[in-house]
C-alpha cells in the first residue's frame, strides 16, 4: 500500500493551528523571561549537588531516545529521509549523553569514571551538541525532497536496523578517542568547577552558530507541527549557551544550573508533542474502528431486512408461478386446451404480482421519504457538525458557518437529511487531509431561493478539489476517486435529495477546493 496515511495525522505533514503556533511561542517567551531574570545572577556559586548532573542527564537520555523510536515509528509509516536521518542524530545524542554522564566530574566520581581526563566530558558534550544541531538542519534540507528520489524507498525496517546499527560503534569509537587523546584536546576546563572563557565562548559561538542556521532553515520552509516545535527547541538550545557560555562562566552557578533546566525544556518540546499527537493518533483511530463496526452492523440488519423482505414478497408468487406452469404443462399434455390457457393465464398474472413486489423494495430504497417531518436547516447543520466535531479537531479544520436566520422550515425524513449532510462534510474533511501549505477551512452556508421558494445549502472546502472531467460522474453509483471508496456515498445522497424533491450538484473552487450545493423545497 502507497502510504495512505501521509498527510493525515503525523506530525511532519500536519500544519499546526493558531493555538499551537501561539502555545509554542508562548514556551518560548517563558523561557527568554525566566533567563533574563536569572542573568543578573547568573555567576552566584551554588553548592555543587552531587545528584543534579545524574538526574538531568538521565532524564535527558531517556527523553532522547523515546523521541528517537517515536520518529522511527513515523519513518516506518511514510518513509521520509528527512525522518530517518532526524531520529538517527536523536538516537546519537542519547547514547552520548551516557558517557558524558559517566565522564562528568563529581557526577559518580571526583574525576568521572572510564578513565576520564578533565576535557573529557566537555567534549562529549560538544560532541553531541553538534550532532544534534547537525541533525536538525540536515532534516530541515531533506524534508521537501522528492521522495522518489530517496533511500527511502527501501524497507523502512531494513534502515531502520541499519541506522541503529551505525550509531553504536560510532558512539563507542568517539567516546574511546576522546577519552585516550583527552591529555592533547585544548584545555577548556582548568579545573573541575573554573574554565578558560576564551574557550569556553570560542565554544558556545559555534554551537551557537550550527543553532542559528538550523532555526533559520526551519523558519524558512516552516509547515507542519513538528517544525514549529523544532523550532522552539533551537530556540531553547540558544537561550542554554548563551546562558552556560557566556553569561556563566563556571560549574555550578546559578546560571550553570539554569542553563541545564532550560536544556531540559528543550529536549521535552519535541518528545511532548510527539506522545500527545500519537495518543490523539490512537484516539482517532479508535473512534473509526467503532464507526466502521457501527455502520458494518447496520448494513448487515438492513441487508438482512431487505433479503427477508424480498424473500417473502416473492416466495408466494414464485410458488403459485410454478404450480400454474406445472398445471398448464399437464394440461396441454392432455389436450385440454382452455385449462391450460387459464394456467398459463395465472402464471402471467403471478409473474406481474413478482414485479410489483420488486417495484415495491425498488420505491422503497428510491424515494424513501417516509416519517416526514417539519425541519430547521439551520439546526441540522449544527447537530451535523457537533457530531462530527472530534474528527474536525483532529484534522485542524476551522469551520466558518454562514447560517441564514428565519428560514421556512423543511419537511423531509430528519435521519436521511443528517446522512446527506454528514457525507458532505466527511468528504470535505478527506480532501483537505492532504493540504499542508493553506489554511484547512469548511464553510457551511444556508440561503433562501426567492424565485422556487426553495433554501439552499452549500459545503465548501480548500481540499484538493474536484477534476473538471469527474465534476458530474462523482454522482454516478461505484464512481470513485478515492483509493479505498465504493462509488455510493455521494450516489446515495443525490437520490435522498431527488426523492425530497431537490437537487445537488458540485462546482470547483477558485483556486482550491470544492463546493456542493443542496437546493431542498420549502414545507
Amino acid at each position: 500500500m502507497e502510504r495512505n496515511l501521509e498527510g493525515q495525522f503525523l506530525l511532519v505533514t500536519l500544519p499546526p493551528t493558531k493555538a499551537q503556533t501561539w502555545f509554542a511561542l508562548g514556551v518560548v517567551a517563558a523561557v527568554v523571561v525566566a533567563a533574563l531574570v536569572m542573568a543578573p545572577f547568573a555567576n552566584i556559586r551554588l553548592p555543587q549537588v552531587a545528584t543534579f548532573i545524574p538526574v538531568v542527564l538521565t532524564v535527558i537520555t531517556i527523553a532522547d531516545l523515546i523521541t528517537s523510536a517515536l520518529l522511527f515509528s513515523q519513518f516506518f509509516v511514510i518513509g521520509r529521509t528527512a525522518l530517518l536521518v532526524l531520529a538517527i542524530s536523536y538516537l546519537f545524542t542519547g547514547l552520548m549523553m551516557i558517557p558524558f554522564m559517566l565522564t562528568f566530574p563529581g557526577a559518580f566520581s571526583p574525576t568521572g569514571l572510564l578513565g576520564a581526563g578533565l576535557q573529557s566530558a566537555v567534549y562529549i558534550g560538544l560532541l553531541y551538541r553538534t550532532a544534534a544541531s547537525l541533525g536538525v538542519i540536515a532534516y530541515a534540507l531533506l524534508r521537501n525532497a522528492d521522495r522518489t528520489t530517496t533511500i527511502a524507498q527501501r524497507s523502512p525496517a531494513v534502515l531502520i536496523l541499519w541506522g541503529v546499527a551505525a550509531v553504536l560503534p560510532i558512539v563507542c569509537g568517539l567516546t574511546w578517542f576522546i577519552i585516550a587523546e583527552d591529555a592533547l584536546l585544548p584545555a577548556i576546563f582548568v579545573s573541575s568547577a573554573d574554565t578558560n572563557r576564551a574557550a569556553l565562548i570560542l565554544q558556545g559561538v559555534f554551537l551557537f552558530s550550527l543553532c542559528a542556521v538550523a532555526l533559520a532553515l526551519l523558519w524558512a520552509g516552516r509547515r507542519s507541527v513538528l517544525d514549529l516545535w523544532l523550532m522552539v527547541m533551537c530556540c531553547t538550545w540558544l537561550i542554554f549557551l548563551v546562558m552556560s557560555s557566556v553569561v556563566s562562566g563556571a560549574r555550578f552557578t546559578l546560571g550553570w544550573y539554569g542553563a541545564r533546566c532550560f536544556e531540559v525544556i528543550g529536549t521535552f518540546a519535541v518528545l511532548l508533542v510527539l506522545l500527545s499527537e500519537t495518543t490523539a493518533l490512537y484516539a482517532k483511530l479508535g473512534r473509526s474502528l467503532a464507526r466502521e463496526r457501527s455502520a458494518h452492523a447496520a448494513r448487515e440488519v438492513a441487508m438482512e431486512a431487505m433479503a427477508s423482505g424480498i424473500a417473502h414478497q416473492l416466495k408466494q408468487p414464485l410458488g403459485a408461478i410454478a404450480n400454474s406452469a406445472n398445471a398448464g404443462l399437464r394440461w396441454m399434455a392432455q389436450t385440454d386446451l382452455d385449462r391450460a390457457r387459464a394456467s398459463f393465464e395465472r402464471v402471467a398474472a403471478e409473474a406481474r404480482r413478482a414485479g410489483a413486489a420488486i417495484d415495491g423494495v425498488r420505491a422503497l430504497f428510491k424515494q424513501g421519504v417516509y416519517g416526514a417531518t417539519l425541519l430547521d436547516v439551520n439546526q441540522l447543520v449544527r447537530q451535523v457538525l457537533a457530531t462530527l466535531d472530534s474528527d474536525l479537531r483532529a484534522q485542524r479544520v476551522s469551520v466558518a458557518t454562514e447560517l441564514h436566520e428565519a428560514l421556512p422550515p423543511l419537511s423531509g425524513n430528519r435521519a436521511q437529511l443528517e446522512q446527506v449532510l454528514a457525507n458532505l462534510l466527511s468528504n470535505a474533511i478527506e480532501a483537505m487531509q492532504p493540504v499542508t501549505d493553506r489554511d484547512r477551512t469548511l464553510r457551511i452556508s444556508t440561503d433562501l431561493i426567492h424565485e422556487s421558494p426553495s433554501i439552499r445549502l452549500s459545503v465548501e472546502d480548500s481540499g484538493v478539489g474536484i477534476d473538471e472531467r469527474n465534476r458530474e460522474r462523482i454522482f454516478e453509483p461505484f464512481f470513485t476517486t478515492k483509493a479505498e471508496g465504493t462509488g455510493i456515498g455521494l450516489f446515495i445522497c443525490r437520490a435522498i435529495v431527488q426523492s425530497h424533491g431537490g437537487s445537488v450538484r458540485a462546482s470547483a473552487n477558485d483556486p482550491h477546493g470544492a463546493t456542493f450545493h443542496i437546493a431542498l423545497p420549502c414545507a
